[in-house]
């Protein structure tokens, strides 16, 4: 006689799905968490972009018009 279950393969695939839906989880985490990097990034790049206008500005009206 033959030691076979026949759930067998259903727990086989329920672990498979699990394992995955636990992969995808850690994927979306890396994710947001790269997102959120970028998003820090960004602000800091237009601080400084907007204290180069700032810079920039100063040196224009500060500079003498020849005449």
């Amino acid at each position: 006689m033959f030691n076979w279950r026949p759930v067998y393969d259903i727990e086989q695939e329920s672990e498979q799905l699990k394992i995955r839906s636990l992969e995808s989880e850690k994927r979306m985490l890396e994710s947001e968490k790269r997102t959120k990097l970028l998003e820090i990034e960004d602000k800091r790049l237009a601080e400084l972009e907007s204290r180069l206008d700032a810079l920039l500005l100063s040196a224009d009206s500060s500079s003498q018009t020849p005449f």
